[in-house]
């Protein structure tokens, strides 16, 4: 794998990441235009660890404070990990179950198709009343009905192209949060699961690390390559989304899985 793959390879796994656009699905597409070899997918989950550092440092002041918090015996901040707890079960344990058979339907078509329905769903979600709401429930009031509603929604995202934070942001609108929440919530969550689900890749493809064409400088490169563009897409979007709507990503997901079905006919 060139430095320049490398390279393009870790801007595209940061950028989408955190946006509700699929980054497996933006990665499996470009598999098909980049000349990947056998040790490429476990190249994109070492560079993926630089997209959730990414988020952990955006959030590293307030995290800091919530572990002192659940340290410290602070209801509020013992509800927030509770709650990012039981979002994360069911993907986490469906994840486990089913990971090598979801892992075969990752080509793109699947993720054409995944695209355009996610996109026709974020839209009409989106529509909802209650994601226009300042007053609605902050971060630290989440019921743990509405954190396990986000995570078994999540779970969708196991299909290549749905997109976690998409799947867990329309999870969050589903159950009465406004976006700004909603995609919060996302961004938090997204430290476990795909923390969790990286640790699990990397254990059982551990002996294809060190196969990895370009050796540590293209790791390195695709890491923070996907570290920076990650900081810079959720800094962007929790901007974004206080004045904003989630449609043009939906219009995104739909117009994208629309271009690759013509090319691939």
């Amino acid at each position: 794998m060139e430095l320049l793959q490398a390279l393009l390879l870790g801007i595209i796994e940061g950028l989408t990441e955190f946006l509700p656009i699929s980054s497996t699905g933006h990665l499996i597409i470009a598999e098909e235009y980049i000349a990947f070899k056998d040790t490429a997918k476990v190249f994109t989950v070492v560079i993926q660890l630089g997209a959730i550092a990414a988020v952990a440092w955006y959030y590293r002041n307030d995290l800091a404070q919530r572990i002192a918090g659940l340290f410290g015996g602070q209801r509020r901040h013992i509800n927030f990990w509770l709650n990012l707890f039981f979002a994360t079960l069911p993907a986490g344990l469906l994840g486990l179950a089913l990971a090598n058979q979801f892992e075969n339907y990752a080509t793109p078509t699947v993720v054409a198709v995944a695209l355009i329905l996610g996109g026709i769903v974020l839209w009409l979600v989106d529509r909802a009343p209650t994601t226009e709401k300042p007053e609605a429930i902050k971060l630290d009031d989440i019921s743990r009905t509405q954190a396990l509603s986000v995570g078994l929604v999540q779970c969708m995202a196991l299909i290549p192209g749905v997109s976690r934070s998409g799947a867990s942001i329309v999870g969050g609108l589903l159950t009465g949060l406004n976006r700004t929440t909603a995609t919060a919530f996302s961004f938090y969550l997204g430290i476990p699961v795909l923390g969790l689900a990286s640790i699990y890749k990397l254990t059982t493809d551990w002996d294809k690390v060190g196969q990895i064409s370009g050796g540590l400088p293209g790791i390195a490169v695709g890491a923070i390559a996907a570290f920076v563009t990650a900081l810079f897409a959720v800094s962007w979007l929790l901007r974004y989304i206080t004045t904003h709507n989630f449609r043009p990503f939906a219009y995104y997901r739909i117009l994208l899985g629309i271009v690759v079905l013509l090319l691939l006919a």
